[in-house]
């Protein structure tokens, strides 16, 4: 029985200090550019198997990797006993505003892979990306075959956005105004703003935002599950925005062009990627209450990654909660955990 004082006492912290501090899984900083700081965690003893790099979408924060403990992809990946890094890529402002697809795929996380494998011996990388980190990481690996790469694995990444309910009004809405409707005022403020993209990430997720405070009355003398909610809340709050130019080309190329599902992606009329170049193993994996990206949308890649033996497991979960949720553990990073098992035996 949960006495009222400790559920006042849990309450007020709530809307005051807070349930929990934030306290990240320490780490170190290997090196430090503009929107390409690369970090390595702390972990304790020799890793075993090869080294891990974490690809974040845009517009979030690298926590999405290390919520909380117990919602910590990074902590459970270092009780495997590997060894973990992760780019951050820092405020997104008005002066990235011609920031696209390229600085990614073309210099950040190739990078970002070259240093990682440097740091051990030149062993190949396993690659994980959540969202549109699994987009940039599988364009990635299709521009330059030859990188040191083990494996991608890509969380919550669609790719056949016509299997993506959320995404049909975009699309329709592009067919009748050419995309201009979308693309014409992101231009002219440089991208999302981070308010906006804190407001939309909430309003994917609405019915949680109209139930909080029944949750909160529900939960008052629960503090696992208030520090939970309180997790998210601060990652949400924390967004920043997305670059204009990226932005552009995730809406005309990958939303209403869907070239995600015709396998070749142009970046510029000049550069396009062929995403049947991808011969290291893939992992996919969907979540059955995405409403960002359908398992559908996201189990279409097995269609698209022909030349790669390709894995897709789907899970239960929302966007955010198949990379950072309570039951990730026993799902998505447990289908991680198996993906990823087979490269022990065979590091350098």
């Amino acid at each position: 029985m949960v006495s009222w004082d400790n559920a006042v006492r849990n309450v007020g912290a709530l809307f005051g200090p807070g349930i929990e501090p934030y306290v990240p899984t320490p780490s170190e900083v290997v090196y430090d550019q503009p929107h390409r700081l690369l970090r390595r965690y702390r972990r304790t003893g020799a890793g075993t198997g090869n080294p891990i790099l974490l690809v974040p979408p845009l517009a979030v924060t690298i926590s999405c990797y290390d919520l909380r403990p117990g919602q910590s992809l990074v902590e459970y990946l270092l009780d495997l006993g590997r060894d973990v890094y992760v780019i951050d890529y820092g405020e997104i402002g008005w002066a990235d505003r011609n920031l696209g697809f390229e600085e990614w795929v073309d210099d950040i996380v190739p990078t970002a892979v070259h240093r990682v494998s440097a740091e051990h011996a030149h062993a190949p990388v396993d690659v994980i990306g959540w969202s549109f980190g699994g987009t940039i990481s599988l364009l990635t690996a299709a521009a330059d075959p030859g990188l040191p790469l083990a494996s991608i694995t890509a969380v919550g990444t669609p790719f056949d956005q016509r299997r993506n309910g959320p995404m049909a009004l975009a699309r329709s809405v592009a067919r009748l105004t050419s995309g201009r409707l979308v693309t014409e005022p992101v231009r002219l403020l440089g991208g999302i703003p981070k308010h906006a993209v804190r407001m939309g990430f909430r309003a994917q997720a609405l019915d949680r935002e109209l139930t909080k405070p029944w949750y909160i009355a529900r939960n008052a003398g629960d503090v696992e599950a208030l520090a939970r909610m309180q997790a998210v809340d601060r990652f949400m709050d924390e967004m920043p925005g997305y670059p204009g130019r990226f932005y552009r080309q995730v809406y005309r190329r990958l939303i209403v062009r869907n070239e995600m599902w015709k396998g070749t992606v142009h970046l510029s009329p000049a550069h396009a990627i062929e995403l049947a170049a991808i011969t290291v193993p893939v992992l996919l994996i969907g979540g059955r209450r995405d409403k960002l990206a359908s398992a559908a949308s996201v189990a279409a890649g097995t269609e698209v990654l022909v030349g790669a033996p390709v894995r897709f497991a789907e899970v239960d979960g929302s966007h955010l909660g198949i990379i950072a949720g309570p039951g990730a553990r026993d799902s998505s990073w447990a289908a991680i955990r198996d993906f990823l098992a087979a490269d022990v035996a065979h590091v350098v």
